[in-house]
């Protein structure tokens, strides 16, 4: 229901408008001076204001400046006097969003209420639109373009608002955490909290008091209850990371929260309720810690409810431009420094580096890099410390290479030919999914490409 605020000493017009806006889904609040008006609007949310201009404590130009400064985004109807409609101007200089003159017409500013309803709602619509592209793009530059992370975000969208327990497993560094944070803010739980624990980094002792919390006296030195991360995410996400390094003696406990949504804090018998829904993630091969008894098959099926596969960077090699790039740009911000870029032969560096600490690796390179630059563009000599011994391609390439080549019952002919569609497959890759470009990198003409690829590939 849209609610509106009407700002008017006279009770009689009150009483004028609840009557217009009787049939229609509006809710009408009231102020009769501007400071209560005030108060109402940093307490409450409004789609309109009707402010009178003559108001018994503060001029209704005064009152618009005050709202202004609060960053309202409520549509103002401003309503004057016969023949003072030079107030009325300037209202609608300070943005509002038409005026009406008393004694007023009720069809017209009947109409005019719903016109100025009308107009919040396609504000709310371009605004929303907008932070979705900018959401976008700033997810582009983040993570890139690659067809594996346009994999991971279609399987976030598929996913954030079912009620699931999702599992992202990846190496460190590959960027979980952050798969996390993007899938929070996609789900219908983006207005609670996101609350996330490194498994690997709290002691064993103080496991069960982080997750569920404590009451005073439960242990020396607990001097107050406190509430533990379950709590904390009462309503949003709450985020495991390294997840099978959580205590094996505490995975039954564990796995009891999350099935009956209650929580015991430790030295209490009292259940406490909590609305949660659980993100996990790891860097291990979580079937070994099973075989390993170090983690618990029933926990592990309880978890595994929907997988997503974060790849590691040099499984997709043509995001480090955009990535590197938008590490320099943030790293600019924090130094105050104004690099301009990353030279071809710097980023080539980058390109055939292996990259075994991920996209955290990554980071780290690139703010050394400007801690070092002397020039306009960063240089390969800025990344003195990746040494030439280590830009090589990965040495694991040939076994992924030959591993999509049928070596049982092909021909030598059929082996080559297999080999040169992963050759133009990758190559079409690297150019950003245009033909024209994989050509020429290729040296090849591109009807050669049209030949052997499928017509969904861009021209």
């Amino acid at each position: 229901m849209d609610k509106i605020l009407l700002v008017d000493d006279e009770r009689l017009i009150y009483d004028i408008i609840i009557r217009l806006l009787d049939n229609k889904n509006y809710e009408l609040a009231y102020a009769k001076k501007g400071v209560e008006a005030l108060t109402k609007i940093r307490n409450e949310n409004f789609n309109l204001l009707i402010l009178d201009i003559k108001l018994p404590d503060i001029n209704g130009i005064e009152l618009l400046k005050k709202i202004r400064e609060l960053d309202v985004k409520s549509e103002v109807i401003v309503v004057t006097a016969y023949g003072y409609v030079d107030n009325a101007v300037k209202a609608m200089k300070m943005g509002a969003y038409d005026y009406i003159e008393k004694p007023f017409d009720n069809q017209k500013l009947s109409i005019t209420i719903d016109k100025a309803i009308e107009s919040y709602h396609l504000k709310e619509e371009v605004s929303e639109l907008k932070k979705q592209i900018d959401e976008t793009l700033h997810l582009k530059e983040k993570m890139g373009e690659s067809k594996q992370i346009k994999r991971v975000l279609q399987q976030i969208d598929m996913v954030a608002n079912k009620n699931v327990t999702v599992f992202f497993e990846g190496e460190t560094g590959a960027g979980k955490d952050l798969a996390a944070k993007i899938l929070h803010k996609k789900s219908n739980r983006r207005d609670g909290p996101f609350v996330a624990v490194d498994c690997g980094a709290i002691p064993e002792t103080l496991f069960e008091s982080e997750l569920f919390g404590h009451v005073k006296g439960a242990f020396t030195n607990a001097t107050s209850n406190k509430s533990g991360k379950f709590e904390q995410a009462d309503g949003g996400i709450l985020f495991l990371d390294e997840i099978t390094n959580l205590p094996l003696n505490l995975q039954p406990k564990f796995l009891r929260a999350i099935q009956e949504r209650e929580i015991y804090r430790l030295g209490s018998s009292k259940p406490c309720k909590v609305d949660v829904r659980i993100v996990v993630a790891t860097n291990k091969n979580i079937k070994e810690e099973i075989e390993n008894n170090n983690f618990r098959k029933d926990l592990f099926f309880r978890l595994h409810e929907f997988k997503i596969y974060i790849p590691n960077l040099k499984e997709r090699r043509s995001d480090i431009p955009t990535i590197a790039n938008y590490f320099l740009k943030k790293t600019n911000a924090t130094f105050n420094e104004s690099i301009k870029g990353i030279s071809p032969e710097a980023m080539d560096k980058l390109l055939k580096y292996p990259w075994p600490g991920n996209v955290r690796e990554l980071r780290n390179v690139i703010k050394r890099a400007v801690i070092h630059c002397d020039d306009d563009l960063i240089q390969p000599h800025h990344l003195k410390f990746i040494s030439d011994e280590e830009v090589i391609e990965d040495e694991n390439w040939r076994d992924s290479f030959f591993e999509k080549i049928d070596f049982s019952n092909s021909s030598l002919e059929d082996m080559l030919k297999r080999a040169e569609e992963i050759i133009i497959d990758e190559a079409i890759e690297r150019a950003d999914g245009t033909k024209v470009k994989a050509a020429k990198m290729l040296n090849i003409s591109r009807w050669s490409i049209y030949r052997k690829t499928s017509p969904k590939d861009k021209d």
